[in-house]
């Protein structure tokens, strides 16, 4: 049914339409949350919060696994107006502390694990006041159990808009937390990732969202939010695995799932048995973004789920949107659609706009400003003067507006004077039947600046030695002009943040450490 996009909606609204109808459920453990308790447990913590003193526009942090438990404390700022930023809880206890420290919060709500690793570093960030913890009360942290027991408050809570307040991915440096003005509107009224959300990907009540991905990401959080604001069912992983997506899909009768590229790869790398064991004929709708999709995996992907696979290009800056159906991308393999939210802009390294066809550095217009908190020098490093801004990303755009990315910035290899774009190079490696993932890097030349060098995670079965090297390099030759394959290949396992972006700038370090030591696994040709 058509969802009508100006009407107040949020958890407490399907509650009380159908309070038992499922609104999350945990894959592995099958734990189910109706919409009666999802919105009586977040309007609990709302007003204790607020009964602690919290207002609009203060800030909690959430470190947690996913769980139910994650969402609750979600929509619970959501509808009380506060900030609330996700951490990721894979980082070091440093970086964690810095995050929390970093984005002003005063409350931390944690699950029994990560509040141990929160006790060695509580010392670094002074401004929180208040602790809770997921299950019973511990030293120095409160109850959630404790919080949702309680009698329903007496006095109604005062509720307006909330708003994620994410952390970037850290891919080229320290994560930078990205900050936007609340808009003071009543609980309820959609934003503007919900509008995309309900309105061109078309959720209503009737869908049920598959979260395979840790909601700590910017994505899978708005997906899940959108969804359950939306009157949706979530059902949320608690750890990627690529069987468990199958299961789920068949048991839940899955219409809708948001993946990222390197999900697909370990999806498409399991037997063929497995892959036609499961009924998948749900699906309606599956989303990816995140990181390139090689156009070769993705053919792969379309050959199995069928015509169903959406592709968008966003940032958790949303400072722009870009988006691509299934027929138009089969059209125009390796687009990542046309603007929906913003207009896009190519320019030169001067600022000059390029015509179609050009590459240059990807710049968006026309949307809201936001700023990157405490960091001052980083916003105003990626607008230029027209208030355009970009996330460093280089492209172009086709003579009908579509938009094709080559690579990011900061992962330009310059060799003899030339630009070389990794993921060209990255995307021929990846069709070789020996190879599961791959990275091209630049390392230091004395002759040509910088040399090409791939790092090639292999397929089980297959061993890295010169010979294979030799025979990738030459593979890449047959499909690119020589100067853009690699001069050197070296074998191991790369490291993806668990959205799958690849960590360029690791494995870049990595390959000139090695470079300048007397050890090195690379084999030249």
């Amino acid at each position: 049914m058509a969802i009508d996009l100006n009407a107040l909606q949020h958890v407490g609204t399907h509650a009380q339409r159908d309070p038992e109808r499922p609104a999350i459920i945990m894959g592995a453990s099958g734990e189910t949350i109706t919409y009666g308790q999802l919105d009586e447990r977040s309007y609990k913590l709302a007003a204790f919060l607020s009964d602690q003193g919290y207002a609009p526009g203060d800030h909690i942090a959430i470190v947690m696994e996913n769980s139910a438990d994650y969402l609750i404390a979600c929509w619970a700022a959501q509808r009380s107006g506060l900030y609330f930023t996700p951490v990721n809880w894979h980082l070091a206890a440093d970086e964690i502390a810095y995050i929390i420290e970093d984005c002003d919060a005063k409350c931390v709500i944690a699950s029994p694990t990560l509040a141990t690793v929160l006790d060695a570093c509580e010392a670094r960030f002074p401004k929180v006041t208040l602790r809770l913890v997921s299950g019973a009360a511990r030293p120095n942290y409160q109850s959630l159990a404790a919080v949702y027991g309680a009698a329903a408050p007496v006095a109604p809570l005062a509720q307006c808009e909330g708003m994620s307040m994410m952390y970037s991915s850290g891919t080229t440096g320290r994560p930078k937390g990205i900050k936007r003005p609340l808009s003071g509107a009543p609980m309820g009224t959609l934003g503007a990732s919900d509008r995309i959300v309900g309105g061109l990907y078309q959720f209503d009540a009737s869908v049920v969202l598959l979260c395979p991905a840790p909601l700590y990401h910017g994505a899978p959080l708005v997906w899940a939010m959108g969804a359950l604001r939306l009157g949706a069912c979530v059902v949320v992983m608690e750890k990627y695995e690529p069987v468990e997506v199958l299961r789920l899909v068949e048991c839940y009768r899955v219409t809708h799932g948001h993946f990222v590229p390197t999900m697909f790869v370990r999806m498409l790398n399991l037997p063929e048995e497995v892959r036609n064991g499961y009924d998948l004929s749900s699906l309606k709708l599956v989303a990816h973004a995140a990181a390139p999709c090689p156009v070769a995996v993705k053919h792969r992907m379309f050959e199995w789920f069928g015509p169903v696979i959406h592709e968008y290009y966003a940032g958790s800056e949303g400072n722009g949107f870009c988006a691509v159906g299934p027929q138009e991308w089969l059209a125009r393999p390796g687009t990542v659609g046309k603007a929906i939210f913003g207009q896009i802009h190519i320019l030169d390294d001067a600022g000059e706009q390029l015509p179609a066809g050009e590459i240059g550095t990807v710049y968006f217009g026309g949307t809201p400003a936001f700023e990157y908190h405490n960091d001052a020098e980083k916003t105003l490093a990626v607008r230029n003067g027209k208030g355009w801004s970009t996330l460093g990303d280089y492209g172009y755009v086709d003579a009908e507006g579509y938009l094709f990315l080559s690579d990011r910035r900061t992962d330009l290899i310059i060799s003899g004077g030339v630009n070389i774009y990794p993921r060209e190079t990255e995307d021929v490696l990846q069709q070789h039947l020996a190879v599961l993932d791959v990275a091209v890097v630049g390392v230091p030349s004395a002759e040509f600046g910088e040399d090409v060098v791939a790092v090639v995670e292999l397929k089980p079965g297959y061993e890295g030695n010169e010979a294979l090297a030799a025979e990738l390099i030459s593979y890449c030759r047959e499909h690119l002009s020589h100067f853009k394959c690699p001069r050197r290949v070296s074998f191991g396992t790369l490291p993806r943040t668990l959205t799958g972006k690849l960590l360029h700038r690791v494995v870049k370090e990595e390959q000139r450490r090695l470079q300048q030591s007397t050890k090195t696994d690379a084999y030249s040709c």
